[in-house]
């Protein structure tokens, strides 16, 4: 590698997808289309450069600090860089420097960069365990020296890591739940999963459950369908569902960036929509998006049936990772969110951990009166 120092600078949304193209996997929230989607944060494709030649890239989305002309600059899950690299501080500073002349007084970025590994017998083995409160309270099945290397040099460089509640919170789940596809075979995949997932997925296929998907022009007529059982998942479960404009936003966006980036997928018994969901792949990497169910016949396993077609389709486009994202780190049995753990536990994959989000202020004051803000709100 050529000692020649490197430079950031804004570049072409074009440049930028096609440094993404040259990689085996990125997160979709650092291609150039994330920056349509997010339409309310200012956004801008940046790249690095040695010499001549563009060798990282990343998305940075600015919001601004209320009645002020400054701005938190934001890189979720990015940038695009190299993570292995000893000197970080090559690459950041540049970064740091750029964003400060655009009026940044801070920088969040949340490197795409694993520390630790839980394998499903362990997981499940701490579910069962009442002494075991937490996923961080087991021993990793895998810990990563390059992921340890990386936290020891952001924070020796300045950076703060930020929590995943309180505070201006962490806008990224820093645990998540991965099924590995790289080298396996559907059969080796559906063996890996447990016993009720595979009876579940039997039963669909038994009762007749029919599985589509959509992508590119058909699409988006399918999306309303979509967001109204998405909004009644919402009124059960008890979140807030993202607008239907937001989603067909996302759908163009992503859609229009690449034909396969984005599909929905439909589960239907009897021309019922039982289940329904929203894939995203970016290279090697493929996402569980957004899902949605009915309350009604819940017994012919629609979300169990949708769920194993959109792994089977990741598995034909070579993809290295299903990833359902994220979950939280408590394993305790009274916990609300410990069903759908179990449930993606079931599938025979991994929870994993990443370095999380770190802050990197610009203008102290600014940035202190800031973090105050969010945490009034």
């Amino acid at each position: 590698m050529s000692s020649a120092a490197l430079t950031v600078r804004e570049i072409p949304g074009a440049d930028h997808l096609e440094l993404i193209r040259s990689r085996r996997a990125a997160s979709f929230l650092q291609t150039p289309a994330w920056g349509r989607v997010k339409s309310e944060w200012r956004h801008e494709s940046l790249g690095w450069f040695r010499g001549s030649d563009l060798v990282g890239a990343g998305l940075v989305l600015y919001r601004q600090l209320p009645k002020v002309k400054r701005y938190l600059a934001y890189l979720p899950e990015g940038p695009v860089i190299d993570w292995d690299d000893d000197d970080l501080a090559a690459w950041l500073a540049p970064l740091a420097a750029h964003l400060k002349g655009r009026g940044a007084f801070g920088v969040r970025m949340g490197p795409p960069v694993v520390t630790r590994r839980w394998d499903t017998a362990t997981v499940k083995a701490g579910i069962a365990d009442p002494d075991v409160r937490r996923l961080t309270d087991l021993a990793p099945s895998e810990r990563s020296h390059g992921g340890a290397r990386v936290v020891a040099q952001l924070r020796e460089l300045g950076w703060r890591p930020q929590a995943a509640e309180g505070g201006f919170a962490a806008g990224q789940p820093q645990f998540v739940f991965q099924v590995p596809l790289a080298g396996r075979t559907e059969d080796q995949v559906l063996a890996g999963m447990n016993q009720l997932w595979r009876r579940n997925i039997k039963k669909a296929a038994k009762e007749g459950v029919e599985v589509a998907s959509y992508d590119g022009p058909a699409l988006m007529p399918e999306l309303k369908t979509f967001h109204d059982l998405y909004v009644h998942t919402a009124e059960r479960d008890h979140f807030t569902p993202r607008p239907l404009r937001y989603l067909e936003t996302m759908a163009d966006a992503l859609g229009g960036e690449e034909p396969d980036r984005i599909r929905l997928y439909t589960a239907r018994h009897d021309g019922t929509l039982v289940a329904a969901t929203i894939a995203i792949r970016v290279g090697a990497h493929a996402w569980y998006s957004y899902g949605a169910s009915s309350t009604e016949k819940r017994e012919v396993r629609g979300s169990n049936a949708v769920q194993w077609q959109m792994m089977r389709d990741a598995i034909a486009a070579g993809a290295d990772l299903y990833d359902l994202r994220g979950i939280t780190d408590t394993l305790a049995a009274d916990d609300p969110h410990i069903g759908l753990i179990q449930f993606k536990v079931g599938t025979g994959g991994e929870a994993v951990e990443y370095a999380g989000e770190w802050d990197l202020p610009l203008n102290k004051a600014l940035y202190k009166a800031f973090d105050v803000y969010m945490r009034r709100r």
